[in-house]
């Protein structure tokens, strides 16, 4: 036995040996399995004919190493549709492999800069993605315009810099960039129908941003499931009305307890300028246990909270988060984060909810 141990750990021993001097071998092997894995299939390949929501940036300006800036992906079969564009949105719609090229079209709910200071990357990688011969929609309220006048010229040097090295079949020029469609902001109580395509109706609904305007939520309707995303907003009885029934409802939240500690931290610190934002943010926002009862009093299947303010590093920090909501609404709630997919079948009832990354 004592010689068979022995025998084993020489055996070990050569083993780790080779393991150490073959790594960059191994390595690049696995690399290679990884890329192909990852270019041959994509996300849209695993999931059921449906209505489909995944979290490409649950954050909010604050970092967060959980949760990018604010963007809500949600598909409609074969369709993707992208609602907010904040920062690192496009390299996480990459890690969960959502293909950007089956990018149909951007809608904006309002122009803050932590909704909006992705586009130029996305619009990029779509391009580049599909080798699209059209720009991207990006449908907002009325003022979208600018946005997309704005980004279109900061990119316009970049994008005839692509043109010239890989050529126009692969990088088309007329499929830089993107093209506005504005609407005007519905008045409470009124929805306004941005888009209708293949059995998917998309409507726009004021929502409460103050001093916010335009400030706008979204609904989508596709073949019996329905979503709705709040975009920023206080509590208010029109995105309620808007919610009503709906499968999913995803709603940013605010936890005045958890901003009230960054604050306090801010003024022993001697930050004035970081008392008066996490003082004034407040006012405009909801919070978790207002989500709750919009969620409860519209009848919605689930809740997935969004745009998470402040940030949650730690996991306890999320039962924190939800304290009171329990008390307010008895159907089933998830924290969202970076990757966080929610599954609605067509010909079903069933809300299934995963974690991709």
């Amino acid at each position: 036995m004592k010689r068979f141990g022995l025998g084993m750990l020489g055996l070990l021993v050569v083993l780790a040996v080779m393991g150490y001097a073959l790594r960059k071998t191994i390595t690049l092997r696995l690399m290679e399995r990884l890329v192909e894995r990852n270019m041959a299939s994509s996300l849209l390949d695993e999931l059921p004919d449906g209505l489909h929501v995944a979290l490409c940036g649950a954050g909010s300006p604050l970092p967060d190493p959980k949760r990018s800036g604010p963007c809500t992906a949600v598909i409609a079969g074969e369709r993707v549709y992208i609602v907010d564009v904040g920062a690192g949105s496009s390299r996480v719609l990459s890690r969960m492999r959502l293909p950007q090229g089956k990018i149909a079209a951007v809608l904006l709910t309002h122009f803050h800069s932590d909704h909006i200071d992705g586009l130029g990357e996305l619009l990029m990688q779509r391009w580049a993605n599909a080798g699209s011969a059209s720009p991207t929609p990006v449908h907002g309220p009325t003022g979208v315009g600018a946005v997309v006048d704005g980004f279109n010229l900061s990119y316009r040097d970049s994008q005839r810099y692509r043109v010239a090295h890989h050529g126009a079949d692969t990088m088309p020029p007329g499929g830089a960039g993107a093209v506005a469609h504005p609407f005007a902001v519905p008045a409470v109580g009124e929805g306004r129908i941005v888009l209708e395509r293949d059995g998917l109706t998309i409507t726009a609904f004021v929502v409460d941003h103050s001093p916010v305007r335009p400030a706008v939520g979204y609904r989508f309707d596709f073949r019996g499931r329905s979503v709705v995303v709040s975009g920023d907003t206080k509590k208010n009885t029109n995105l309620q009305r808007f919610a009503a029934g709906v499968d999913l409802l995803v709603h940013e939240a605010l936890n005045p307890q958890l901003v009230g500690l960054l604050n306090q931290g801010a003024e022993r610190a001697g930050r004035p300028r970081l008392v008066k934002i996490t003082h004034d943010i407040l006012d405009y926002h909801t919070t978790p246990v207002e989500a709750a009862e919009i969620a409860r009093d519209a009848g919605a299947g689930y809740l997935l909270y969004n745009h998470i303010v402040p940030p949650l590093p730690l996991s306890s920090m999320e039962e924190i988060f939800l304290d009171g909501v329990a008390e307010t609404w008895s159907g089933p709630v998830s924290v969202g984060r970076d990757g966080t997919l929610v599954r609605l079948p067509v010909d079903s009832e069933a809300i299934e909810v995963d974690e991709l990354l």
